[in-house]
């Protein structure tokens, strides 16, 4: 029996769509803190199991008969103790294989996000050091992240940000949950790490391009530094964690921490990763 976490939002949600049409659905189940957005899977006849990763009763319960545990990880900054209480539970309850996702990054130590993220690889150790199999996928930035920090109107006020000519191998969320599905079903990705992402690399002067040619029209990257961009946010309105992570993540595109090569995710999903013109042809049209 397979579990997911995480089962409500996009990722964890993607990867139910896909394992949905490669086992059946008494092969697995999901796990929900917020029983009334699960509906969504008992009404189409997926197994729902409570669990509250603050509650280690409910893990305890959930986790019985479960032989493979697919952790998302959490943005809460309590994440690393809940990670560590999911491992620990899922040892005691005799899962045999944890699936976790953490974060394709150059140098943790180097971050703007350090305070945040370090926690992807102390989990990481510390689910190396269980004595459980594992599979750690280390994700790059979705590409469904773009419009969100470019901005839903940068077609027309062009994109101001602080991330220099960094480039980032976006991927497709959608393909990830994809790819975690695959993975599930298939054998010999036990005690592996994989870097998941996109085959091309992207920096915001080519995607100033990109939409230049969706739209029609000239969108021009302006490249602020980072003072100038945390003051924008602020600006904005933003809540202080945001602004954190936003400038953070967009600053360390800038110092090439997100510059990885891999073909990881190629691999898992049996073809080339999805293009991300495409993508944004879509969002912004």
């Amino acid at each position: 029996m397979i579990l997911i976490t995480g089962a409500t939002g996009n990722l964890g949600s993607s990867v139910v769509h896909y394992l949905e049409s490669l086992i059946s659905h008494n092969e697995f189940a999901v796990l929900a803190r917020n029983l009334e957005k699960a509906k969504i899977f008992s009404e189409n006849n997926i197994k729902v199991r409570y669990g509250d990763f603050n509650d280690i009763n409910s893990l305890q319960n959930a986790f019985i008969g479960i032989e493979k545990l697919v952790l998302i990880s959490t943005m809460e900054m309590n994440r690393l103790a809940q990670h560590k209480t999911v491992i620990d539970v899922a040892k005691q309850a005799g899962v045999k294989h944890v699936i976790y996702t953490s974060l394709a990054i150059q140098d943790i130590n180097t971050s703007a996000v350090k305070e945040l993220m370090e926690s992807h690889f102390e989990t990481e150790n510390y689910l190396k050091s269980s004595g459980l199999n594992f599979t750690i996928l280390r994700n790059t930035i979705y590409a469904e992240a773009i419009p969100q920090i470019i901005g839903e109107q940068a077609l027309d006020t062009g994109i101001l940000l602080s991330g220099g000519l960094g480039k980032v191998p976006y991927a497709l969320r959608d393909e990830m949950g994809e790819a975690i599905a695959n993975l599930l079903v298939q054998s010999g990705h036990k005690n592996k790490i994989y870097n998941i992402t996109g085959s091309t690399f992207y920096n915001y002067q080519d995607i100033a391009e990109m939409l230049s040619d969706i739209s029609g029209k000239k969108v021009n990257y302006h490249a602020l530094e980072n003072d100038e961009y945390v003051t924008l946010l602020e600006n904005l309105g933003l809540p202080k964690f945001l602004i954190f992570l936003t400038s953070g993540t967009v600053l360390d595109i800038k110092n090439d921490q997100y510059e990885i090569e891999s073909s990881d995710l190629e691999k898992l999903l049996g073809r080339k990763t999805a293009s991300l013109k495409n993508y944004l042809t879509q969002f912004y049209q």
